[in-house]
């Protein structure tokens, strides 16, 4: 991080002030007087990253294409000279964990990013989607490497590279934020599979399944409200988002729309709970009730896909990127939505036309989710070698196990299993499975983009 506390009282960064050969450089970019501007117009620079284009400040002259590019090596050292490695993930307590992430005794099975190396003996094969189509190369970036030692393309040799140091930080986003997206998609997908029934005409209004529905999604999207101030390296700061919004940050989007979505929810839900328990006005309720319904689901929508596009502001996680995420997260809402509608219908079947509803919308979204899952953000090759390693991390790394057994095997074919049966105490545990394998995916999903290095 640049060192503006240094900056506002006139001082250089540290790291220009303790370079004994001069060769960090500081200043103002917009005064062509200054050094920096004399040098930068003097010779030819490079960033890292440019495909990302977020304009980095940070130049560099003569700088070697394996310094530049994160992915020159697949390894990471048993430690530094200077320096201990810094596990990216504790090591599993038990067999289960290991089994869930394909890992044996606390090392990582195929790549050394944890911190426990191990020692390749061939040079790494060709990476190639599952269709076959081989990835496309990583773009040159600075000065070709000079040494003796080179391959192909004027690359080095991949097997000499080696990390001499590197900035070390922990993967921020763990279990919170996974379990943050499933909350949200059922409180989010119990209302939109309701909502449109309602609209539809498909099935009929029952005030006990609006109080016990419209509860579920209340307490679903404070749970979700819970686990992302949990997630905040400084929750006190919560409110600020709220205070002093910065309405370019899809983070402070999503609040809002949380917000109005929940405030919504919980007027009509009071409305029809104090209808339904003879405490209130029963007009009052129906008067209200298109209101909630025609401004809940653009509403409940918008909860359910705005990660997507938070998501897509984390641009230093390529597999994130994805113009199928914000379909593929209201699909996954649809899932869970309808399968806890159908868990509940089973329960206390209170609405006529409810259970063939609800069912006839969680098969359609398993089949369209597995589609989606398989083909559309792993079958297809990937923009860059960023988003292929951390793809590979989930299908064929670490996450295979979580991937393959978890979210298509639990998570897809046992509830098409169970809904192809056809008895209702089978049907009711569908959605119960599609939940669990979400969540499995979700996790994958999460931590594999922010295993592969940025620098």
């Amino acid at each position: 991080h640049y060192c503006a506390h240094r900056i506002d009282v006139g001082l250089e960064p540290a790291c220009v002030v303790v370079c004994p050969e001069h060769a960090i450089i500081s200043g103002d970019m917009d005064n062509p007087d200054t050094e920096i501007s004399k040098l930068l117009a003097a010779n030819k620079v490079t960033v890292r990253r440019p495909e990302q284009g977020t304009a980095p400040k940070l130049f560099y002259i003569h700088g070697n294409e394996v310094s530049l590019h994160p992915s020159a090596t697949e390894r990471t050292p048993e430690t530094y000279m200077w320096a201990d490695v810094i596990p990216l993930h504790p090591a599993p307590t038990n067999g289960a964990m290991a089994l869930l992430e394909g890992t044996t005794n606390g090392h990582e099975s195929g790549n050394g990013h944890n911190g426990h190396a191990t020692v390749a003996t061939a040079p790494a094969k060709p990476r190639r989607a599952q269709s076959g189509a081989a990835l496309r190369p990583a773009q040159p970036q600075g000065e070709p490497w000079r040494g003796p030692i080179q391959m192909g393309q004027g690359r080095m040799a991949e097997q000499m590279v080696q990390v001499a140091y590197n900035a070390q930080h922990l993967i921020p986003w763990h279990w919170p934020v996974p379990a943050y997206l499933v909350t949200k998609a059922i409180g989010s997908g119990i209302f939109m599979v309701l909502a449109l029934g309602w609209l539809l005409k498909i099935i009929n209004f029952a005030p006990g399944m609006a109080v016990l529905s419209g509860f579920l999604s209340l307490l679903f999207i404070g749970i979700t409200t819970a686990l992302l101030v949990l997630d905040l390296e400084r929750p006190e700061r919560f409110l600020k988002i709220i205070t002093r919004p910065q309405w370019n940050s899809w983070l402070t989007r999503g609040a809002f729309i949380l917000i109005g979505f929940s405030l919504l929810l919980g007027i009509w839900w009071i409305l029809e709970t104090a209808a339904y328990v003879g405490i209130g006005s029963s007009d009052a309720a129906a008067a209200f009730r298109p209101i909630a319904i025609w401004l809940g689901l653009p509403l409940a929508v918008g909860t359910a896909v705005y990660t997507a596009f938070l998501f897509g502001q984390a641009e230093g996680r390529d597999l994130w990127q994805s113009s199928l995420l914000p379909f593929h997260l209201l699909v996954q809402a649809l899932m869970v939505g309808s399968g806890i509608v159908l868990l509940l219908d089973v329960i206390m079947p209170v609405s006529d036309g409810l259970n063939g509803f609800a069912f006839a919308v969680l098969a359609i979204a398993l089949v369209v989710d597995l589609f989606v899952t398989l083909l559309g953000e792993f079958g297809m090759p990937h923009a860059s070698d960023a988003a292929a390693k951390a793809a590979h991390a989930i299908s064929n790394g670490r996450y295979r196990n979580l991937y393959w057994w978890g979210s298509i095997g639990l998570g897809h074919v046992v509830p098409l299993i169970l809904l192809w049966l056809g008895h209702p105490a089978l049907t009711a545990q569908a959605g119960i499975y599609a939940i669990i394998g979400l969540f499995l995916f979700e996790y994958a999903f999460v931590m594999a983009p922010q295993e592969v290095p940025n620098s």
